[in-house]
């Protein structure tokens, strides 16, 4: 706003210098042409001259008053009744932009408001698709919880019933807690930009360590692990790197078909590491390849594989915030690779 006020005053003092050089310029004009008798005014009178430059100047004045007001301000009158409706929520709203070669200020200025209008409309569309996409998979448990609590709560049910049901109490429960963890994990890691407790430890160990923490369903599902880990050292914070790789590892599981088996490759050559994990299960079409880091997204669309959706978007997150990156290659029924690439040293 301090560049467009410094150009509104540009251009109100150059109306003004231009009606009084014009204001001058038609009196000295007049005054040449009487003087040289080239024209005569019969009742043209000297002393009348400050009042014809004055008139002259007043009319070119408003006429220049026009064209300014029509093509200068008419954009900011167009801007500011847009900025009212993005301030009621109407992010839809776009003002007309000038194009014809000028850089100048107010060009800019239509630029930057329609890049600001689309931004916000972005964002809420994710919001909204957030908030629906949550209400969803936090509602299907909870309405499965309530279901089998009120047939427990009716009676009638012989013992196998009675333990199946709690089963599933239980395990949509674990599904609440995970989805609340999740979320939680990944409000916190996009709202910050530096990690702060960082120490130098063993990567491949910690890799090693997440895979017995997934014991539990790896080997309910018969789960081999192949390794081939180079002794690495990571500088770096163990507690959000645990979080990457029980996310990556658990993906591979979940994914894997029973007796099948997951490779994981770390390698580490000057200050750059990748570590490997493929699997060998189901694999993705081109279409969940596109979306697989996207908050709530599931390429299972039939829900086969528990999940709620944000393990790769929060993978995907801290990869970036530990300056690193990941990649991901997969074929339908041939497997998936995700591949992460950091450094030794991170900065930050």
């Amino acid at each position: 706003m301090k560049r467009f006020g410094s150009f509104h005053a540009k251009a109100v003092l150059f109306v003004f210098y231009v009606m009084v050089f014009s204001g001058f310029l038609t009196g000295a004009i007049l005054f040449i042409l009487h003087y040289f008798g080239i024209v005569r005014f019969s009742i043209f009178n000297p002393l009348l001259l400050p009042l014809v430059a004055l008139l002259a100047s007043t009319i070119l004045g408003l006429g220049l008053s026009y064209i300014f007001g029509e093509h200068v301000l008419k954009p900011v009158r167009t801007l500011t009744e847009a900025t009212r409706k993005v301030a009621k929520g109407d992010f839809s709203v776009r003002v007309p932009e000038i194009d014809d070669g000028d850089e100048n200020e107010i060009a800019e200025f239509l630029r930057s408001f329609n890049k600001m209008a689309q931004e916000l409309s972005g964002i809420e569309m994710f919001r909204n698709d957030f908030i629906n996409n949550f209400s969803h998979e936090f509602k299907t448990p909870m309405v499965s919880i309530r279901g089998f609590a009120k047939q427990l709560q009716k009676g009638g049910l012989d013992e196998q019933q009675q333990k199946e049901y709690i089963g599933i109490i239980v395990s949509e429960s674990e599904r609440l807690i995970n989805l609340s963890s999740n979320i939680l994990l990944l409000t916190r890691y996009e709202n910050q930009q530096i990690i702060s407790d960082k120490a130098i430890y063993s990567l491949d160990e910690q890799i090693r360590q997440c895979i017995l923490i997934l014991e539990k369903e790896w080997s309910a599902k018969g789960i081999e692990f192949d390794l081939d880990l180079d002794r690495t050292d990571f500088y770096g914070s163990r507690e959000v790197m645990s979080d990457l790789w029980i996310n990556i590892i658990g993906n591979a599981v979940k994914f894997s078909y029973d007796g099948g088996k997951i490779d994981i490759r770390c390698t580490h050559s000057g200050d750059n590491i990748r570590v490997t994990v493929r699997d060998h299960g189901c694999g993705m079409d081109k279409e969940t390849l596109d979306h697989i880091f996207e908050k709530f997204y599931q390429g299972d669309k039939n829900h086969a594989a528990r999940g709620n959706g944000l393990g790769l978007a929060l993978v995907k997150r801290i990869a970036e915030l530990c300056g690193g990156y990941i990649k991901v290659s997969s074929e339908p029924g041939k497997g998936t690779e995700f591949s992460v690439n950091l450094k030794t040293q991170q900065g930050g």
